[in-house]
């Protein structure tokens, strides 16, 4: 048989060898081998063209580990078919290839890994490794493996690890519940994933280190403990850095930049090919970390990729890394979308941020990003936010819903706009608080505040429109200075244009046009300049000028203003040049002590006019007329006048500023109502919903005294919420937040959860800082402190707790009006951290106790749970509810609303496998047997844990 092209194991037959490896030295090149199922013991080893194939397909013969690997490939290209390999130790090889172009088709390694080393180029289909350790593949030296259709599962270490400069290439191919990383990158290494799943994996999904690189198509990596992708050292470091070079908001005015990111290709990336690490059309979800992670001198490149639902952010560049995305959706992230630090750099193209459990794009340091049609939306803190250093160049980008600034601009941070839009927030939609910002045909509308800018640096803004805020347009803060170019300011609430104390800023062209208020107003000691612009229908004065304010106004319009059209407080000194007025009862009105000057002015239909008699060297007598009254009252809505006479216009005024009250005072009422609605709602906790609303009312009585000018009762807002897990307690504290911001007395109501681990720093030092920064994310709501006893450990003296504690006493003092704190826990606990200082419980005078839910009122929620699902549960399923509920074992574990949701969802899922035992396709699902598909059966409810452990089932 020596030489034959055709070879049979078969132990105990004739004519066939007994051994694998008997047969393997008779073979001669281009043999098929057969194998006949069973167990070998053997340590193979191919250094020549032959094929092994099992006699009866994939798993009937076994080969396990004799010493050494069980297979080794030394060269040639032989192929094995159907066989399973197992080592002889889970941290061995079981299958060893060195060199050659071996082919591996369905066969299967367990206890022990497959390695691939030197210059082997081996091809693996069809196979599964399982059950090795501390690596399921492990790729080294030059070698070149390509995967299809392979499974990589229960590893104890990492599932795949690429060094050196080994290059992989792997289709349709499955890395499944590895104990470390799904795949780990080293060296030099290569490899290219198509249609690839990654998931379960303990560490990051993929972690690509050194100088290694990776390109993934249409991936899915998901239900990582750490990151879902991992880049480090100067893994996929393209050629040259994008975002070098770019230029401040200085040089922008200079016009020394240009608009263009550089000359896209095909697919939109100009610089594509530069990464070495490429992600198209990936989707990555369900991670314990950030989606990816840069760090060091990595990069990578996003190219439609979905990331959600991530533990940490979606995002994260640190130290001189970078991302590259277009068409990316970074969305639902318990943290910020995007995160920049250090030197990083991210260059976005109509990528979306949205929905994230903090800011939607937050840079600090001296990071740089550069967006086009962009858009950031849905955000819990700021959209984007720029600090430290970092630089922001944003084109086409749209920035919407969020309850703080839409982009904000902090420290020595640069922004630079062109034609975006900022819209629905709560507070700014552009604030440069420090930084420096450079803004070109940017929109901003339906916010709190249009724009505000407080810095010493001088912002510019050319060609803005701002509309429909509810508070004033544009603030220019005590000592900034600006530059304003044919800004439009439209349909604001208060002023059009605020300009602080000291400030200097320069105004040329633009409109403003129905302000709620005055349409510019000058602080103390500001000197704007103000050229061309048109100020049209203002409710209240074209221009107030308060005690002490300056400026030269020239060529400017004031047109229909309800109050006159300008007026000057006391000691203050305007010269207006060319200005007219028409369409006012009144075109001047100012104090006996204001020095104005007034240069070729007109006045068109005003009765007594005054600014075109005006001496311009000298008005300090014999002026036409001359009034001690401030007409129309304050010019933003919010300061009082001194006592006088009003005119006509002042008494609409007013007559307006009522009518807005009441609209306030209703939406206020409306609110209020609609959070009672909210509360009625919850199932249970009588004796809660009645102590919140005694406090609502109490709080409406506080606020009454307080408008009236009375000073508020001692009454402290902080408080104990004493009760068991799931009883309802962060939901009530929600609620109240609402309660008191509806009422005026919070600014936002919102609600900021924190724990021990939020409040307590690892070291001397750090729980101070710590416990501040969170008190002050919640300025303006509610501080909610989850086992708040937890800051007071049993038997534990010296603790850093006590320390959070007492900063948390000195905090609530300082801001005692503009925060309230509910610390939440079991009762009995509570009382021994009321005990724990002094301070606290003349702080913490109240406690609302959450009791148990009873049976019915677990019934409900699990009724409510279904209704929100589109379940049904009918009388039989309730009553077998109740039962259930009445033996349900109640011990310290039991979590009450907690635990009739969990049992919900049990229900579900032994709903979808008695579903899945029946043949749906013979029922009418459009019609009499629809209820299958969402009624929930008295069946469906799991065994009790004291039916179980007796045997017992329903």
């Amino acid at each position: 048989m020596k030489g034959g092209k055709q070879q049979r194991v078969a132990p105990g037959s004739w004519g066939a060898h007994r051994t694998i490896g008997a047969a393997l030295r008779a073979a001669g090149p281009g043999t098929t081998i057969t194998i006949r199922p069973g167990t070998y013991t053997e340590s193979l080893v191919l250094d020549k063209d032959v094929t092994l194939v099992a006699d009866k397909g994939a798993g009937s013969v076994k080969v396990v580990a004799a010493r050494g690997p069980a297979l080794t490939a030394h060269g040639g290209s032989p192929e094995v078919r159907g066989l399973t390999f197992e080592a002889s130790s889970p941290r061995e090889p079981a299958v060893l290839l060195r060199s050659g172009e071996p082919t591996l088709r369905d066969c299967e390694i367990i206890g022990g890994r497959i390695e691939v080393s030197e210059s082997a180029a081996p091809t693996l289909t069809g196979c599964t490794v399982s059950g090795a350790a501390p690596a399921a593949v492990r790729l080294a030296g030059t070698s070149r493996t390509t995967m299809e259709q392979c499974a990589v599962n229960g590893c104890q270490g990492d599932g795949i690890v690429a060094e050196d400069e080994a290059r992989l290439d792997a289709t349709e191919t499955i890395i499944d519940r590895a104990g470390g990383r799904g795949l780990y990158l080293g060296g030099a290494s290569q490899v290219t994933l198509t249609r690839c799943e990654v998931k379960h994996s303990t560490g990051a999904g993929l972690f690509a280190d050194v100088r290694s690189s990776a390109v993934l198509r249409e991936c899915r990596v998901h239900e990582t403990g750490a990151q879902g992708i991992r880049l480090a050292g100067t893994a996929g470091r393209p050629a040259s850095r994008p975002g070098a070079g770019q230029r401040g908001p200085q040089e922008d005015r200079a016009g020394k930049r240009d608009g263009a990111s550089g000359s896209a290709s095909a697919d939109g990336l100009a610089d594509a090919d530069t990464y070495g690490v490429r992600l198209r059309s990936c989707e990555i979800f369900r991670t314990k970390g950030a989606g990816v992670l840069a760090e060091g001198e990595s990069a990578a490149l996003l190219d439609e990729c979905h990331l959600h639902h991530t533990g940490g952010a979606a995002l994260i560049a640190t130290g001189s890394s970078s991302f590259r995305m277009r068409k990316v959706r970074a969305v639902d992230t318990t943290d910020s979308a995007l995160v920049l630090s250090g030197k990083a750099t991210a260059t976005a193209d109509e990528t979306t941020f949205a929905r994230t459990g903090a800011n939607g794009v937050y840079a600090v340091g001296d990071a740089e990003l550069t967006f086009t049609g962009c858009t950031v939306k849905d955000t819990a803190y700021t959209a984007v936010h720029l600090g430290g250093g970092a630089r922001g160049r944003l084109s086409g980008c749209t920035v919407s819903s969020t309850p703080e600034y839409g982009i904000r601009a902090t420290e020595r941070a640069e922004l630079i706009a062109h034609d975006c839009e900022t819209r629905e927030t709560e507070l700014v939609g552009v604030c440069v608080d420090g930084g420096d910002a450079a803004l070109r045909e940017c929109r901003v509308s339906g916010g709190r505040l249009g724009i505000r800018l407080r810095t010493s640096h001088r912002p510019l803004l050319v060609d803005c429109v701002i509309s429909d805020v509810v508070g004033s347009g544009i603030e220019i803060g005590p000592g900034t200075g600006a530059l304003l170019e044919n800004v439009t300011v439209e349909r604001s609430g208060s002023s059009g244009l605020v300009l602080d104390t000291d400030s200097t800023a320069v105004v040329d062209g633009g409109a403003i046009r129905e302000s709620g208020g005055s349409g510019i107003v000058v602080r103390a000691g500001a000197r704007p300049r103000i050229r061309s612009v048109a100020v049209e229908r203002a409710a209240k004065n074209g221009l107030f000028i308060e005690e002490g304010g300056e400026g030269l106004y020239e060529d400017c319009d004031f047109t229909d203003s309800r109050f006159p059209a300008v007026y000057a407080g006391a000691k203050s000194r305007p010269e207006l040049r060319r200005c007219a007025v028409s369409g006012c009862e009144q075109d001047l009105l100012r104090d006996d002590e204001a020095d104005v000057r007034a240069e070729d002015c007109t006045a068109d239909g005003v009765e007594d006019a005054v600014l075109p008699t005006l001496d311009p060297a000298d008005t300090s007598d014999g002026t036409p007329r001359r009034m001690t009254a401030v007409a129309g009252g304050p010019a933003d809505g919010g300061r009082t006048t001194r006592r006088g006479a009003h005119s006509k216009a002042g008494k609409a005024g007013k007559a307006k500023g009522k009518k807005e009250e009441e609209g306030e005072e209703r939406s206020a009422q409306e609110r209020l109502a609609e959070l009672r609605t909210e509360l009625d709602r919850l199932v249970g906790l009588d004796s809660v919903k009645r102590d919140v609303m005694t406090m609502t009312k109490l709080m409406q009585m506080v606020k009454v005294r307080q408008d009236a000018g009375l000073s508020p009762p001692p009454l402290s807002r902080h408080l104990v919420f004493a009760g068991n897990p799931g009883t309802g307690k962060t939901t009530v504290a929600r609620l109240y937040g609402g309660f008191l911001a509806a009422l005026g007395l919070l600014e936002r109501g919102h609600l900021v959860e924190a724990d021990r681990g939020d409040l307590v720093g690892e070291y001397v030092g750090h729980t101070a800082p710590k416990t501040t920064a969170m008190f002050r994310r919640a300025l303006g709501g509610v501080l909610f402190i989850d086992e708040a006893y937890s800051l007071v450990p049993h038997g534990i003296g010296n603790d850093f707790g006590t320390e959070a504690i007492a900063t948390l006493v000195k905090l609530m003092e300082d801001h005692r009006d503009e925060v309230v704190v509910i610390v939440a826990g079991y009762p009995a606990d509570m009382n021994r951290f009321l005990a724990s200082n002094a301070g606290l419980a003349s702080r913490f005078s109240r406690t609302l106790t959450f009791d148990d839910y009873s049976s019915p009122d677990l019934v409900r929620i699990v009724e409510h749970q279904a209704g929100s699902h589109q379940y049904t549960c009918p009388p039989e399923t309730l009553a077998a509810l109740g039962e259930y509920f009445e033996r349900l074992p109640r011990g310290e574990g039991f979590g009450n609303g907690r635990s009739a949701r969990q049992l919900f969802q049990t229900m579900t899922e032994r709903h979808a496998q008695r579903l899945a035992e029946i043949d749906l396709s013979v029922l009418d699902l459009t019609a009499a047997d629809a209820g299958v598909l969402t009624t929930l059966l008295p069946e469906d409810l799991p065994v009790l844990p004291q039916d179980l452990a007796q045997g017992g089932a329903r």
